[in-house]
């Protein structure tokens, strides 16, 4: 039974969950020391943003599958190391979508209302209203840095309160933009004429401090920053100073450079200033959402399925991962498939997307291709993650190609390698019921579901053929399931295919390959 190590607190439900699959093992407050000795017994490992998943430990794990982190960001998982031994690295990047909205908006309003200060005072006993009116949001310019789920939620309610929306995202559509209410500008111009600004962006090298002293400095001085997304995209000192000199109206951060925060200058400013402890995803519904959809994501990489938001999976956004999860085991199927057909040390795979599917993105089902077609040889050693990085090492050559005019199915994939055994060629598509169909092989139609034990042969297409090879295999004690014949044109070359339900015994295929008019015969297991 496979073993999960859970290292941080997470919610009940996330438990529960695992412990259908697997045995599962709680134990926080773990050193890297301590992890590091304990972690190659395990196949996978959920955490929060406590557990450091250091080099370190990574390399130890020599039996786990996937990293699963209850949350948004995974800056404390070596994504890098993972990626390199093929561990799948998955995070939450919707559970907690909602609860970090509205912590950016309540900050938003906090400090227009100047609401902490205000309640301190009413606590300590005194009735002073003058020393605390606000500003209303009504009719003010919101600057949006970043249009993710987050950010997109936030101007929409922004929008449905009154205010003007800005917004910075390099990677959204203008066409998207208007369907939120926002205008797309850069950054210089929502920089200088918004009120609020909100960032939603993640922390990388081209954000690091992107609020400093050169921006700051052309913001509007009663503008207020608010950052709930990522600590270090503010330079704090900068801050201090453009907020101790009054060049800026305020400023609330729930994120910083350094967590927990330590000494600060920023904690000697007054009420233009509100401190949160990275309360962003901290609801009780966020820290179920994320639990739950973390430990899905697990319990699926455990019985052998995607996972929906895997961070190290090149193009596999959840939104993608939704669409395309059927097409991705479809694709898997054929790599198997035509590997097995091609033989050992394949030199190259052609990926072509068939149909309504060429219009969608390549990379999750060219990567689920590459994780068939080196199954046989890899079996648990490679997944969507390190397929690539194995089919390159291997020198693989791989080609894409699209062609949307083949309408055979709505949706298809046709694959084609090359090996020691030749040059072969499958297709194949889902039906309306989500059931795979293999349509061709070699140019030859076809229409058959996969099977565990199949056998192929390539014949000529005259009388007797099919009958001799049924009794050949009766007399080995071989049970036929299923047979289809293709052909292109009578009594030319044809392809028959046979599902069985065993594997068929040492001994038989050379017997095959007697037959009068039987020019090759393959099998297969799937």
């Amino acid at each position: 039974m496979a073993k999960v190590l859970v290292s941080d607190s997470v919610d009940e439900a996330g438990i529960k969950i695992l412990s259908q699959v697997a045995q599962v093992d709680i134990k926080t407050g773990l050193s890297e020391d301590e992890l590091t000795a304990i972690i190659p017994e395990y196949d996978a490992l959920m955490i929060r943003s406590g557990t450091k998943v250091t080099e370190k430990v990574i390399q130890a794990a020599d039996n786990l599958k996937i990293i699963g982190r209850a949350g948004v960001g995974v800056d404390n998982v070596h994504v890098a190391s993972a990626t390199r031994k093929g561990i799948v690295v998955v995070n939450s990047p919707e559970g907690n979508t909602i609860a970090a909205a509205e912590h950016a908006l309540a900050m938003m309003l906090s400090l227009s209302r100047h609401i902490p200060d205000a309640n301190q005072s009413v606590k300590g006993g005194k009735w002073d209203r003058k020393s605390y009116i606000g500003s209303e949001v009504y009719k003010k310019t919101l600057g949006v840095v970043g249009l993710g789920k987050i950010g997109s939620h936030v101007a929409k309610v922004g929008k449905a309160m009154g205010m003007k929306i800005l917004a910075y995202d390099p990677f959204i559509s203008q066409e998207r933009a208007n369907q939120l209410g926002c205008t797309l500008v850069d950054l210089d111009i929502l920089f200088s004429e918004s009120d609020y600004i909100t960032l939603h962006i993640p922390k990388t090298k081209e954000t690091a401090n992107l609020i400093n002293a050169q921006s700051l400095a052309k913001m509007k001085p009663h503008a207020r920053i608010i950052n709930c997304a990522r600590g270090g995209i503010i330079d704090e000192d900068a801050l201090y100073e453009t907020l101790k000199e009054g060049k800026i109206g305020g400023a609330a951060l729930d994120v910083f450079a350094s967590e927990p925060l330590g000494e600060s200058k920023l904690r000697e400013l007054g009420n233009n200033i509100i401190l949160t402890p990275h309360l962003g995803a901290s609801t009780a519904e966020a820290q179920v959402n994320v639990a739950i959809d973390v430990a899905e994501q697990i319990r699926d990489v455990l019985l052998g399925l995607p996972a929906r938001s895997a961070v190290n999976i090149p193009g596999l956004s959840p939104d993608v991962m939704e669409k395309l999860r059927p097409y991705m085991r479809l694709a898997e199927t054929l790599g198997n498939l035509v590997g097995q057909l091609a033989g050992d040390r394949v030199e190259s795979l052609n990926v072509k997307l068939q149909g309504d599917l060429a219009d969608n993105s390549s990379q999750p089902l060219v990567t689920a291709s590459l994780k068939g077609l080196l199954s046989k040889a890899l079996r648990e050693r490679v997944n969507y993650v390190n397929a690539a990085i194995e089919a390159k090492e291997r020198g693989i050559h791989l080609v894409e190609t699209r062609d949307a005019t083949i309408k055979d199915y709505s949706n298809s994939i046709y694959l084609e390698a090359v090996g020691t055994k030749g040059t072969h060629a499958v297709t194949g598509a889902l039906l309306n019921d989500g059931e795979i169909r293999i349509t061709s092989i070699n140019g030859f139609p076809v229409n058959v579901p996969p099977n565990a034990y199949m056998l192929f042969t390539l014949h000529r297409d005259v009388p007797g053929i099919i009958g001799k090879i049924g009794s050949l295999l009766g007399n080995f004690n071989v049970n036929i399931a299923s047979m289809q014949v293709g052909r292109k044109i009578v009594r030319g070359d044809a392809v028959m295919v046979l599902s069985i339900d065993d594997p068929l015994p040492e001994g038989v295929l050379p017997e095959i390959l007697k037959v009068g008019g039987v020019t090759d015969a393959y099998t297969v297991s799937l």
